[in-house]
């Protein structure tokens, strides 16, 4: 006669699983865990079962996740209300399970029935929660993981559309300047995804807003700060060359304190900076239909123009012939302004 002593532990079920991780998250409310022992172990108990999520949504290694047990764990994280949790719950949670957390949501919001990610569907549903997420950048404790999530949500167009819509987007031309180096290129990241990953709801969003949105850029493109004047004109050149944004970037080369701005930036002590400037300064000076205002500019400054441009080279990595070929075209018009 045999006796097993130990029997082994079913796996949880999908639904198991998502009412075990909301029922632990729940448990590190502050209001009832008053004693750090007990903090520690409900900390450990949420560490376990995201571990346990995370074995259902990629595999232990040996054995490949079940591509039904993925899709129902999304559904019933979404109906057991436990997404706002990850994110309140966020700074409370340690170091490893806020980095399950990142992986696993990254999964979760692939999820679909149908044609519906369902994840996605709840955020349209609760837009307040990417709120939430742009304001971890206040905290450095979770503003990398807080990034991290957002930049995934962002690759879904109804959510980019709202970050673009929502008066939390204007904290990232506070975040990009952030003292902690980490924090602020981070929120870059978050910030030039936002821009650049769906053109279409971008030139929506600067048709619609342009002045403040301009207003707020151009203070970037004239900061202190080396990283955040080189990062922010490389990236005005990327949404403002995309198709849909043509007759944004019309309007950009069309105003003279745009010019002013890039004018100063060719001067800047830095070659890169140069360089970025110049590609949208050519912009300007390449237009047929550029205002009275700028070639009066072009003409009184020609001299110092064309002695900066003619110091100026494409610099390492850069195409030589394609720039060399440019800045003369540029000088060229430059003279011929001069020269009416």
């Amino acid at each position: 006669m045999s006796f097993s002593f130990f029997k082994a532990l079913r796996p949880k079920t999908p639904q198991e699983l998502a009412k075990t991780i909301k029922d632990s998250l729940m448990g590190l409310d502050t209001k009832t865990v008053v004693e750090v022992k007990l903090l520690e172990k409900a900390l450990e108990e949420v560490e376990k079962n995201f571990s346990a999520m995370k074995v259902m949504l990629l595999g232990d290694g040996e054995v490949e996740p079940n591509v039904d047990q993925i899709t129902q764990l999304a559904v019933e994280i979404c109906k057991e209300d436990v997404i706002p949790l990850f994110f309140h719950k966020l700074s409370i949670l340690g170091w490893e399970a806020r980095k399950d957390l990142v992986q696993c949501w990254s999964i979760l919001l692939k999820q679909k029935v149908g044609s519906t990610h369902c994840c996605v569907q709840y955020l349209e549903n609760h837009f307040d929660l990417l709120d939430f997420l742009v304001a971890g950048y206040d905290n450095k404790e979770i503003a990398l993981n807080c990034g991290n999530m957002l930049r995934e949500c962002i690759k879904f167009p109804t959510l980019a559309k709202y970050m673009l819509e929502s008066p939390s987007f204007e904290l990232f031309f506070k975040y990009v300047e952030l003292a902690n180096f980490d924090v602020a290129s981070d929120a870059f990241s978050t910030f030039k995804d936002v821009l650049t990953k769906h053109p279409t709801e971008v030139s929506e969003f600067l048709t619609s807003h342009y002045d403040e949105f301009f207003e707020q850029y151009e203070k970037l493109l004239t900061s202190s700060n080396y990283v955040t004047r080189r990062q922010s004109l490389k990236l005005l050149s990327e949404f403002l060359l995309e198709p849909p944004s043509s007759h944004i970037m019309k309007k950009y080369i069309a105003e003279v304190q745009h010019f002013k701005v890039m004018m100063t930036l060719l001067t800047d002590t830095s070659k890169n900076i140069q360089i970025s400037a110049f590609h949208i300064f050519k912009i300007f000076v390449a237009n047929p239909n550029k205002p009275r205002e700028i070639k009066v500019i072009l003409a009184k400054n020609h001299e110092r123009l064309l002695e900066l441009l003619n110091n100026l080279s494409a610099g390492k990595g850069g195409d030589d012939d394609q720039f060399e070929e440019e800045k003369e075209l540029i000088i060229k018009e430059i003279e011929r302004i001069q020269n009416q």
